[in-house]
């Protein structure tokens, strides 16, 4: 029996094909360890958003062939996609496997060993493709599951090698996500997080295909129908969203979503910057005023949602006054939680030629500055909560300061605690009141 071992780069779909690829490898014979022990095999799921995801990528891949020499080392994802056939020349990769063929991992192996098959198993995704049904079989969390139901990209950011590494954008069909979630339901999972590399853009190659589409940005209905349709699931407790586009956010798209009690009140619509004149020159395609009014419907159509959002400083150009913006903008829509990220170049896009490169210590203090804002709004979200009958979805015992406390996550997706005696289980929901702050990001409850 062969053993096989897995490293994970990047987001939460390429999260979701490494379960799907470790559990196909399984199924077929391998034995799964560990990536720092001695394996047969080993498969790192590449990531290539930024320069550093692609250094990150090639340390793994180096630090594979290291633990075993005689092993394979097997590239796959997004990096691959990026540098093309010079993966197997430079990093000790002896089979590279593209974003469309991570379901073929098993046979790829098979005929590598048997047959002296293909090294370099890689597809051109500049055009058009079916979606690749990859799924997984069981979910180890067994409260909460990463559903991928959509793949590529259209949209072409000036700073995002994406599109280019994951190509257009294509969709899962509805019956096959309904078939996985229900078997993992049934296994005990209670929510389920759809997501996508553009999870806004669900459907869309078929209302464009029907030839009657309007010149629509987004197929809303489509994502709609899946979302409903997910949500009708006997058992199923939670539906929480992937990133969106905060353009997608219509007040009728809110209502509809406000009528499916499943849906969790969390919403992650990235900003990148809250300054107009930046937005443009990223091809962000809205204004810092429609995203706040995105805001603003969510908040009319939720009570006190959970808002979170992407942000990106030191995008080349960005001046003084740029930032300051931004931080005020931010001070003002006061979302739940920021993610910051200091700009890096990335080869192939149209940011990384732009002039007017902002310096990295200057990234660092506008870094540093936002992230110290966005503690604050969090904490005063988190604040807001205090007094409240909340739902949460406990999972696990965790000790805090000497003492053991059962944690979980509330709709909103705010940490939640109680002691771990108070007579709650694992993968159970239930409601109760927030007291106060336990630690700065978890809350105790009664």
């Amino acid at each position: 029996m062969k053993k096989a071992a897995f490293h994970n780069l990047g987001c939460k779909v390429n999260y979701y094909e490494t379960e799907a690829m470790l559990q196909s490898l399984e199924e077929n014979g391998y034995q799964i360890v560990d990536f720092e022990d001695k394996a047969d095999i080993y498969i790192v799921n590449t990531c290539s958003v930024t320069n550093m995801a692609d250094r990150k990528s090639r340390q793994m891949l180096h630090k594979a062939k290291k633990n075993n020499p005689e092993a394979v080392v097997v590239a796959v994802g997004c990096y691959v996609q990026a540098v093309g056939e010079q993966i197997l020349k430079d990093n000790g990769v002896d089979i590279a496997i593209g974003n469309d063929q991570k379901g073929e991992l098993s046979e790829i192996l098979r005929k590598y060993y048997d047959e002296n098959g293909e090294a370099f198993v890689v597809e051109d995704l500049k055009h058009p493709r079916c979606y690749e049904n990859i799924s997984i079989v069981r979910e180890d969390n067994h409260t909460r599951a990463y559903i991928k139901v959509q793949d590529g990209c259209n949209q072409f950011c000036s700073y995002c090698i994406i599109p280019y590494v994951r190509g257009r954008i294509r969709s899962r069909m509805v019956g096959d996500v309904i078939t996985e979630i229900t078997s993992l339901v049934a296994q005990g999972v209670s929510e389920v997080v759809l997501t996508g590399i553009h999870l806004s853009s669900y459907g869309l190659e078929k209302l464009r295909a029907s030839g009657d589409y309007g010149g629509q940005t987004f197929a809303t209905n489509y994502l709609l129908e899946l979302i409903e349709r997910v949500s009708a699931i006997p058992g199923l407790k939670r539906v929480r969203l992937g990133s969106l586009e905060p353009r997608i956010i219509t007040e009728d798209f809110a209502l509809r979503l406000a009528q499916i009690p499943q849906i969790c009140p969390h919403f992650h619509l990235s900003l990148q910057s809250g300054c107009d004149s930046v937005l443009k020159r990223m091809n962000r395609m809205y204004t810092a005023a429609e995203y706040r009014e995105k805001c603003e419907i969510l908040r009319r159509c939720f009570d006190n949602p959970a808002i979170t959002t992407d942000v990106i400083v030191g995008f080349p150009g960005e001046t003084e006054d740029d930032f300051e913006t931004t931080r005020e903008y931010l001070k003002e829509i006061k979302l739940y939680e920021t993610h910051i990220f200091k700009y890096s170049p990335r080869r192939g896009t149209q940011a990384a030629i732009m002039k007017q490169q902002v310096p990295e210590s200057v990234k660092n203090e506008r870094s540093a500055t936002l992230i110290e804002l966005g503690a604050g709004n969090a904490h005063d979200f988190r604040e807001s909560y205090i007094g409240r009958r909340v739902e949460v979805l406990w999972e696990e015992v965790e000790s805090v300061e000497g003492r053991d406390y059962l944690t979980g996550y509330t709709r909103e997706y705010i940490r939640a605690a109680v002691p771990a005696d108070a007579g709650r289980e694992p993968g159970s929901v239930t409601e109760v009141t927030v007291e106060g702050f336990l630690t700065d990001e978890i809350m105790i409850c009664k």
